[in-house]
């Protein structure tokens, strides 16, 4: 076996390019229950909308899966990663696949092996079992799971159950070989800057894509050029893509957004639209992932909008307690009457019946 093993050069290549990757969330009946059919169907939704990612056992998935009474971490994985590949065999199309990768070593490395085996290119390695540990014991954990699959760095708001990292933790993170990428989801300028800054030093900006998870700042996020001075001179860094919670919903018109983007990145300056459509995602996010009360509604808020699709039959998470907050839903309605250039009802509406076949 590769002692840092990498994924092929189309995955490397399309994550530089830059691509919009749904963390995707988890799909139950009435009674709670796994739902296989309404879970495949937001699977071909994402890839229909143009994602050319997705991220499966993350935050959006809810990391309960793991748990042993629910026992749906392989049953999630391996059903997404099954609907994919057909999509894109049907299609011609080759979808970057990102597993959520969580836990203390051991489990981490079970995981990974898992992901790798089943077809995953990429894991998202999350941190957040070892708050309070030391660098030193955070940089040996990576660079054992990255002997299993190469990396892409996680960088997690502590709301969603993070923690904070360093800059001179990211310094040493991305001197791992196989680290391929980073999404930089504090929440925060400051800690965003940091990892920048640390990919920026490392001289590796050419070979870390760096993907935003900022859902409060995802345009501006993708619209900035970062100049860092480094020893051997300025370093200019973008977000290539974003890996984000967000996208799990409207996707197709994400899509779009991301295309402008990228266009207007290619150009000399960028378009003041741009910079009011993206106040307007920032509003659109703050109902839906219930900023008001510090996210306790973000997986409910996800899934009600997909859920007024059509494409969940409801709101439910794995936990009985989590739901909309207090006034969320009403949020909803407000973003959803004032922003109506952002949703993609029309697309699912076209298409639903399809996909839950």
């Amino acid at each position: 076996m590769v002692e840092y093993p990498m994924p092929p050069v189309a995955i490397l290549d399309a994550l530089h390019q830059g691509q919009l990757i749904p963390a995707h969330p988890l799909a139950l009946d009435s009674q709670r229950r796994f739902d296989e059919r309404r879970q495949r169907a937001l699977t071909r939704y994402y890839h229909a909308a143009g994602a050319g990612g997705l991220a499966v056992g993350v935050h959006s998935t809810q990391f309960a899966i793991r748990e042993p009474r629910f026992g749906l971490f392989k049953p999630v994985m391996e059903l997404a990663a099954s609907t994919i590949q057909t999509c894109d065999r049907l299609t011609g199309r080759q979808t970057v696949l990102v597993a959520g990768i969580c836990g203390l070593t051991d489990q981490a490395l079970q995981e990974a092996h898992f992901a790798q085996e089943i077809g995953y290119h990429v894991g998202l390695l999350s941190l957040a079992s070892f708050n309070g540990a030391s660098d030193d014991v955070l940089i040996a954990h990576c660079s054992a799971v990255a002997r299993e699959i190469p990396l892409m760095g996680f960088y997690l708001q502590p709301a969603a159950g993070g923690r904070l990292l360093s800059e001179g933790f990211w310094r040493r993170f991305v001197d791992i070989p196989n680290v391929i990428a980073v999404k930089i989801a504090p929440f925060n300028r400051y800690h965003t800057l940091d990892v920048i800054r640390a990919v920026a030093a490392a001289g590796r900006a050419s070979e870390i894509a760096l993907y935003t998870g900022n859902d409060d700042n995802i345009l501006v996020d993708l619209l900035t050029n970062y100049a860092v001075p480094t020893a051997t001179g300025v370093v200019n860094i973008q977000f290539a893509g974003g890996l984000l919670g967000h996208w799990g919903c409207w996707t197709q018109k994400t899509a779009v957004l991301l295309e402008q983007v990228k266009q207007a990145r290619r150009g000399s300056a960028i378009p003041k639209e741009l910079l009011t459509l993206a106040a307007q995602v920032t509003d659109c996010n703050g109902a839906i992932f219930d900023a008001a009360n510090q996210y306790a509604g973000a997986l409910p808020g996800i899934n009600d909008v997909l859920r007024r699709q059509g494409l969940l039959q409801d709101i439910y998470t794995l936990d009985p307690a989590e739901t909309l907050s207090p006034g969320q839903a009403a949020e909803i309605d407000r973003v959803y009457q004032a922003y109506p250039h952002l949703n993609d009802d029309d697309f699912v509406r076209e298409n639903l019946s399809t996909w839950l076949e």
